[in-house]
């Protein structure tokens, strides 16, 4: 099928990517003229674990080209995917200024051209917006089309098994003829029987919304449960067990933590309440998850300022992981941010590593760093950040954590003083190492050594 994708963020990449690996001809637009040259030169402009060799191969073999030229695209092409950014505005609602106006160009390329074709919102969009694409098109277009919401459910550090070999793929559509091409497209990649849902546009809108909304919600209320462990002297992670046993509740998305970032969790939970708003209705468990939320970014903070009674200025700390969840480099509302920020405002020293999100940190705050009183350094390794620090905040769960050398670890800092905002090490494994180690949702553990 000869498809394009309307952008080249990172839905859009992987998405083209994969479409072009089954075989598709597929033309992905942008209007950043660099990142096209980049793309063409067979440069991958995010990272995604997996997705170089597919991009490799199908730039290679012609089926996967780029361009900043949307009319050319567009004639090209049976299936047009709408891969936009929708930012959350002011007040918490999808900015759908880029989906629209790319609508608008469409309906006048297509009264040029008079083809039938099917324009399919990939964005994470609110309820109505198939309705709001169709009437932008037809401001210039009188012609036969149909607009299709065909959501992804992607997962940062898996998306490209997630789209060659998904859980389930829905589509919104009322029309036989975009069903009919639907499901072409899509029969290859369910090969195995995992379900394609067709349902009206509204109801798939609402689906991707309700199940990040739903995710969220469980790991803010795994979040609470840890901090009323603490409370009591319960150990979070064996009651998480425990829970996940239970067929009804299942094992994942119990994992306590500092709370949840990226580029979907806040946004989506944020634009589900508002529009819930906008319908009349208050959804009161969506309101206490982001609230609970921003308060569970701060918490590692506040472990680390009470254990220094209050006054972190003048200490050094090693931080390891910035990115919002291991294998992406994606610091979009990461909980790393809130507390890198916290602290330098308290006039700590910091020394940071994670293997592939630092030039996006350097980024973030560029220019900015001389506000602080603290300083912020970027370290070439693990073990390098470690140097002369008083202690060690884990933020992120990489993998390249999760089996350390205690000893060196110990002859490098400061002092032998561990904060791990993602409970990655047994408790005792690490006290009996001769470290104090304070953890989410389990109890203080002082050195057996």
């Amino acid at each position: 099928m000869k498809i394009a994708i309307v952008g080249t963020g990172y839905v859009g990449l992987v998405s083209g990517t994969c479409f072009a690996e089954s075989g598709n001809q597929v033309i992905c637009v942008d209007i950043d003229q660099n990142k096209v040259e980049r793309l063409k030169g067979g440069e991958v402009v995010i990272y995604e674990p997996g997705l170089e060799v597919l991009f490799e191969r199908n730039l290679k073999g012609g089926r996967l080209h780029f361009t900043t030229n949307l009319k050319q695209a567009v004639e090209a092409s049976d299936l047009i995917f709408l891969a936009l950014p929708t930012p959350p505005g002011e007040d918490g609602s999808a900015d759908l200024s880029y989906v629209l106006g790319v609508a608008e160009e469409i309906g006048k390329i297509l009264q040029e051209h008079k083809q039938y074709k099917v324009v399919i919102n990939k964005s994470t969009v609110p309820v109505g917006t198939a309705e709001k694409v169709h009437a932008k098109i037809a401001e210039n277009y009188s012609g036969e089309y149909d607009v299709v919401s065909n959501p992804e459910f992607l997962r940062e550090g898996v998306a490209v098994d997630d789209f060659m070999k998904p859980d389930r793929v829905v589509v919104g559509t009322t029309s036989a003829q975009a069903k009919e091409l639907m499901e072409q497209l899509y029969r290859p990649f369910v090969r195995q029987g995992n379900p394609v849902y067709f349902m009206d546009e509204r109801s798939a809108e609402i689906t991707k919304y309700a199940a990040n909304s739903y995710l969220a919600t469980r790991i803010t209320f795994m979040n609470e449960l840890a901090n009323i462990c603490e409370k009591v002297g319960a150990d979070v992670e064996v009651v998480r067990k425990g829970m996940g046993s239970d067929s009804r509740i299942g094992k994942r998305f119990l994992f306590p933590g500092i709370g949840y970032g990226g580029s979907c969790f806040p946004k989506d939970v944020q634009a589900l309440g508002k529009t819930s708003l906008q319908n009349g209705y208050e959804f009161k468990i969506l309101n206490s998850v982001m609230e609970v939320n921003d308060k569970q970014k701060l918490v590692l903070f506040e472990k680390i300022k009470d254990y220094y009674k209050g006054d972190v200025k003048g200490k050094t700390i090693a931080i390891w992981g910035l990115a919002f969840k291991p294998n992406t480099d994606d610091i979009r509302e990461a909980p790393s941010l809130y507390i890198i920020d916290a602290l330098l405002n308290a006039g700590a020293n910091l020394q940071v590593f994670d293997p592939e999100a630092m030039e996006n940190v350097k980024e973030y705050f560029n220019g900015e760093l001389e506000n602080y009183s603290g300083k912020l350094s970027f370290c070439t390794d693990a073990y390098h950040a470690l140097d002369k620090a008083d202690c060690l905040a884990i933020l992120t769960e990489w993998s390249i954590f999760r089996t350390p050398d205690f000893a060196q670890m110990k002859s490098l800092l400061l002092s032998p003083t561990i904060f791990d905002g993602r409970n990655l090490y047994d408790s005792q494994v690490v006290a009996s190492q001769g470290f104090y180690y304070n953890s989410i949702g389990r109890k203080l553990v002082l050195s057996t050594s």
